[in-house]
C-alpha cells in the first residue's frame, strides 16, 4: 500500500512539475497553483514515511525531472532576459554595470543582440544590473554559445544550473552521512516541486549558491579549509547573501584556520570580481542596485508590510526607503549577536543556525520571491526543523499577484502564507520542547 502511494506520488509530482515547466501561464493562477499543490502532494506522498524502495530511485526522479526542464523556456519568471542582455553586453566587452540598458539602444551606443525587443521584455530597464560575477560568467558562456537565440541561451544557461542541483545532490548525500542522519532527508531537498520549477524550470541562481555553500560546508567538515573557502567564495559570487553566514564560523575556525579560510575567502571574491571592476562606474552601478534593492522594490514581505501600513498611518505614504534600509540594519544586527552568542563549535550544528540566520534575513526583507527558500530548504535536511517545507507550499500564493499588470499583491493570502508558517515553527519548537 505504501509502494502504491508513492508511485502515485511520483506521477503526481511529475506531471504537476511538467506542466508547470511547459504549459502554465503566468497569468492563470488556478491552473498554475492547482498543479503545484497536485505536485506537492506527491511530494508529501513521497517524503512523508520511511522508503520502502531503494533512495537510487527517488534521486533518479529528481534528475530526470530536472533534465526534462532543461529545455523548457521560463514560464514563471521573465529576469532570463537581463540574463540574455548582461550576458550579450560582456561577450561584445562592455561592463554591464556601468551603463543602464537605455543607453544601448541610442545612436553609436549600439552592441550585437541588444535591440528593442530584447529590451523591453527586461523587467527592470531603468535599474542597473544587480547580478555577481559567477552568475555574469554563467550568462556570458551562454552568449558566446548561442549569441543569437533566446531560447538556446537559456538552455545552456539552464544546463549549468542542473550541473549545480546534481553538485547539491551529491553533498547532501555525502554531509548526511557525515552527520550520521538519514540520507533519505535529501528527498526534502531533492524532489521539492518549489526548488526543482523555479531553479533549473525558471533560471534561478540560488541553485548555484546552494551548490557552492553545501561544497563549503562540506569541506570544512574534513578541515579543507582553503577548499571551502574558494567554495564559500563561490557562493558569495553567485550570491551575496551567504555573508551574512561568516560570524557563524568565528568561533569554529578562531586559530590558525580562521585566517586561512577568512583570508581565502576575500582573495578568492576578489578575484572573481576582478574582471568586473574593469573600466569606470561598477561601484557606482553596482552600489546603487543594491540602495534601490533595500529602498524601491517590495514583494511578499512579512515585518515590513506590518511597518509599511505603520508608516501610512503615520504619514500617509510609504515608507519604503526609510523602512527597508532599517530593516536590513536590524537583520544584520540580529544575525550578528546571534552568531556571537552561539557558543556550539562542531560542524552539525552549525546547518541549524545558518538557517536561523536566513529565516531572519527573509523575515526582514522588503522582497521574497519563492526562490529565495532555496537555501532554507537545503539546510533543514540537516535540522530538525520543516518549517521551511509547509513556506515552499504557501509561497506559492504570490503568484496571484502577476493575474493583473501591473502587478498586485493579495495582502490577504500573504497573511495567511506568513500566518501559517508562524503557527507552524511556534508548534514545531513547543513539540521539541515538549521531547527535551
Amino acid at each position: 500500500m505504501r509502494l502504491a502511494a508513492r508511485i502515485a506520488g511520483a506521477f503526481l509530482l511529475a506531471a504537476g512539475v511538467l506542466y508547470l515547466g511547459y504549459g502554465v501561464d503566468r497569468t492563470d493562477f488556478d491552473s498554475l497553483f492547482s498543479a503545484f499543490t497536485l505536485a506537492f502532494l506527491g511530494y508529501l506522498l513521497v517524503i512523508w514515511r520511511p522508503l520502502a524502495t531503494p533512495l537510487q530511485y527517488w534521486m533518479g526522479l529528481g534528475i530526470a525531472l530536472r533534465l526534462l526542464l532543461v529545455f523548457a523556456f521560463p514560464l514563471l519568471s521573465d529576469d532570463v532576459y537581463r540574463f540574455i542582455w548582461d550576458g550579450r553586453l560582456i561577450a561584445e566587452g562592455h561592463n554591464p554595470f556601468t551603463q543602464l540598458p537605455a543607453y544601448y539602444l541610442e545612436p553609436g551606443h549600439g552592441a550585437e543582440g541588444l535591440g528593442q525587443a530584447l529590451f523591453n521584455r527586461l523587467n527592470s530597464p531603468d535599474y542597473y544590473t544587480i547580478y555577481p560575477p559567477v552568475a555574469q560568467g554563467v550568462f556570458t558562456l551562454a552568449a558566446w554559445i548561442s549569441p543569437t537565440s533566446w531560447y538556446g541561451a537559456a538552455v545552456v544557461m539552464k544546463a549549468v544550473l542542473f550541473l549545480a542541483e546534481l553538485g547539491s545532490l551529491l553533498l547532501l548525500y555525502r554531509l548526511l552521512l557525515t552527520f550520521q542522519l538519514p540520507p533519505e532527508r535529501l528527498l526534502y531537498y531533492w524532489l521539492n516541486p518549489l526548488i526543482i520549477v523555479e531553479i533549473v524550470g525558471n533560471l534561478h541562481f540560488e541553485g548555484a549558491m546552494v551548490c557552492f555553500l553545501l561544497w563549503s560546508l562540506y569541506l570544512l567538515t574534513k578541515s579543507n579549509y582553503a577548499g571551502a573557502a574558494g567554495a564559500m567564495a563561490l557562493s558569495v559570487a553567485s550570491k551575496l547573501l551567504p555573508l551574512m553566514l561568516l560570524p557563524f564560523l568565528l568561533k569554529r575556525l578562531w586559530g590558525r584556520p580562521f585566517w586561512t579560510f577568512f583570508g581565502g575567502v576575500a582573495a578568492v571574491t576578489g578575484l572573481l570580481f576582478l574582471p568586473l571592476l574593469v573600466g569606470s562606474g561598477f561601484v557606482e552601478g553596482f552600489g546603487g542596485s543594491l540602495e534601490l534593492y533595500f529602498r524601491k522594490f517590495e514583494f511578499n514581505a512579512s515585518v515590513y508590510y506590518l511597518l509599511r501600513a505603520y508608516g501610512y498611518y503615520e504619514l500617509g505614504w510609504n515608507q519604503i526607503a526609510r523602512f527597508g534600509p532599517l530593516l536590513a540594519q536590524l537583520a544584520a544586527g540580529i544575525i550578528l549577536i546571534v552568531a556571537l552568542a552561539d557558543d556550539r563549535t562542531d560542524w552539525r550544528s552549525l546547518p541549524g543556525r545558518w538557517l536561523a540566520a536566513f529565516t531572519i534575513y527573509l523575515l526582514c526583507a522588503t522582497t521574497v520571491h519563492p526562490w529565495y527558500l532555496a537555501v532554507p530548504i537545503g539546510l533543514c535536511v540537516f535540522t530538525p526543523w520543516r518549517f521551511p517545507l509547509l513556506w515552499s507550499f504557501l509561497i506559492m500564493f504570490t503568484y496571484t499577484s502577476y493575474v493583473v499588470e501591473p502587478y498586485r499583491e493579495n495582502l490577504v493570502l500573504v497573511g495567511v502564507e506568513y500566518g501559517l508558517v508562524a503557527g507552524y515553527y511556534l508548534w514545531e519548537r513547543s513539540r521539541r520542547s515538549a521531547l527535551a
